[in-house]
Parts: structure tokens; sequence; C-alpha cells
């Protein structure tokens, strides 16, 4: 019996960590909402993470109070947030933000942030010239 107890217990713990609401942000406060975006985005397809990225800290700049952001972001799938990015993006354009300015649509702004993450992922090759200022010493 006591077996059996111990079964029950560990399958209905297992049951509820399983059943987490894996790719909605946890918007209890800030500090979950970062993790939870996170472990999202690892998850995300390459070419998401970037607009996911960009909605969620676009949002974060329009909603400055944490009650009025986690409210909106709480329970968000990525395509959600996405949307939401789109639209706040379009908002801010709108009423004259200077940095949204320099690009006419959304998908141009998150081809050239796409552009610059991929740049930073690039290995540079080592130059030649590096090889003659070995600080390895022979002892």
């Amino acid at each position: 019996m006591r077996f059996f107890a111990i079964v029950l217990i560990s399958c209905s713990l297992l049951f509820t960590a399983a059943c987490t609401s894996g790719s909605q942000i946890n918007g209890r406060n800030f500090k979950t909402a970062l993790k939870s975006v996170n472990r999202i985005k690892d998850r995300l397809p390459q070419n998401q993470r970037v607009a996911f990225e960009l909605s969620f800290w676009s949002l974060r700049t329009l909603y400055r109070k944490n009650k009025e952001f986690l409210g909106i972001v709480h329970g968000a799938t990525p395509d959600e947030l996405i949307q939401l990015g789109k639209e706040a993006f379009d908002k801010r354009r709108a009423e004259g933000f200077e940095e949204y300015q320099q690009y006419s649509t959304w998908g141009e702004m998150i081809a050239k942030y796409t552009d610059e993450r991929n740049s930073q992922n690039v290995k540079h090759k080592r130059n030649p010239s590096d090889a003659q200022n070995n600080l390895n010493y022979k002892l």
C-alpha cells in the first residue's frame, strides 16, 4: 500500500510538471517572464527568434509599468507576441518614435536585425601575422 501511494504521488507530480504551459509566457512577475521568454526563444526556429525578442522588448518599452506589461504578455504564445510586437511597431512608428522611423515595415526591421545577428555568429579567420605573436613559451 505504501508503494502504491509513492507511485501515485510521483505520477501526479510528473503529470503536473509535464502539462505546464511551456509555449506560453509566465507573467506572474518580470523575472519569471524573462525566464520563460528565454526558454521559449531557445525552442523557436532560427527565423522566429529575432522577431520574438524584438516583440518582447518593444512591448516592454511601450508599456513601462510592470502590471500593465505583464498583463499583456502573460499567457501569450510566440505567434501572439510577435503579432503584438507588429502592432506596437506600427503604433510607435505612427507616433514618431525616432528609432522606428528608419524602417518602412516590420519585416524590414526584422531583416536588418537578423542580418546583424548572423554577422555576429560568423567565425573570423585567423590573421597570419598573429602566428608570430605567440605567447606560448618553451620550458
